[in-house]
């Protein structure tokens, strides 16, 4: 079952970029390759992190494709099909080929701001269109609405293919709740690096990280641990990157990850407008912390 094979530590793939703009390819495959031998236990493909609102359809499918085609099966893949145009994500779920995808991943309804009922029709639709397994990203601070426990939990409950939730609320209340009362079966995964570890301590099944882009081998290490139960030694860990999780997002997602993997030398710094590279104090800011972690810039 899929469900057993999201869990422990997604990675939200980014998509690297020349200093034309264009997508950097053997970046791409280094990236790729990078994660697959450092412990990733799934990647996240055309998400948020990649940028995906900035790329072309011609684009998105050759990211995909290319993807793909170098997982070759080692890892499941969780590719992103949202918006908040219910019918297009119908369409493409109908139309598209998904051959080599595992399962995907659709964003709570951005801009438009649905009621929670809007929110649940959209997803009764997406659930009905497609055989392939559903995990929900709950991400109030990008959409403008947050999907509550009530609405997550009927979901849930009422569609066999929604398998889980990425949840970014950042509201513990909210995410316990769906941990304790959501149907066996379905899982919650973190969406922000550092509520891992606490989530997990909750039940929590793994997160779909930004951070392990850069440090897939530590994150992934300190998510198996929690989820182990060795909560005193993912601790540790979860200690050692608190001031990068502050720090990947001062200049908004992922410009602090390209600016990481950049100063490692895996990729160039560039990002597509709107979005710009971090302010050279943030960039500082980074490489000390690098520094102290040993990674040299």
């Amino acid at each position: 079952m899929i469900q057993t094979r999201l869990r422990g530590m997604g990675v939200a793939l980014i998509t690297p970029f020349k200093e034309d703009e264009s997508i950097d390819v053997e970046a791409l495959i280094r990236m790729v390759d990078y994660q697959l031998q450092n412990n990733t236990d799934f990647l996240c493909v055309l998400g948020t992190t990649a940028e995906t609102p900035t790329l072309s359809e011609e684009e998105k499918l050759f990211v995909k494709k290319t993807v793909i085609e170098r997982v070759n099966g080692k890892i499941p893949i969780l590719l992103g099909v949202g918006g908040n145009n219910t019918q297009a994500v119908v369409k493409q779920l109908k139309e598209d080929d998904f051959s080599g995808v595992d399962a995907i991943l659709s964003v709570v309804p951005y801009y438009n701001k649905p009621s929670q009922e809007g929110i649940y029709q959209h997803y009764k639709a997406i659930a009905s269109a497609t055989k392939l397994p559903i995990v929900l990203y709950n991400v109030p601070g990008r959409t403008g609405v947050n999907m509550t426990a009530e609405t997550t939990l009927r979901l849930a409950r009422d569609f066999k293919n929604i398998i889980a939730v990425k949840e970014a609320s950042g509201n513990f209340t909210q995410m316990d709740d769906i941990i304790k009362n959501k149907p066996e079966g379905f899982n919650v995964l973190s969406g922000d690096d550092g509520f891992t570890f606490p989530l997990i301590t909750l039940g929590a099944v793994g997160v779909i990280s930004v951070i392990g882009n850069a440090f897939p081998r530590e994150f992934s290490k300190m998510t198996r641990l929690a989820l182990s139960g060795d909560y005193e030694n993912a601790l540790t860990i979860h200690h050692k990157f608190t001031e990068l999780f502050k720090l990947l997002f001062v200049d908004g997602n992922p410009a602090g990850v390209k600016c990481i993997l950049n100063a490692m030398g895996m990729i160039e710094n560039r990002l597509r407008l709107p979005l710009i590279p971090t302010r050279i104090t943030t960039f500082e800011a980074i490489r000390k912390v690098l520094d102290e972690l040993n990674i040299k810039c």
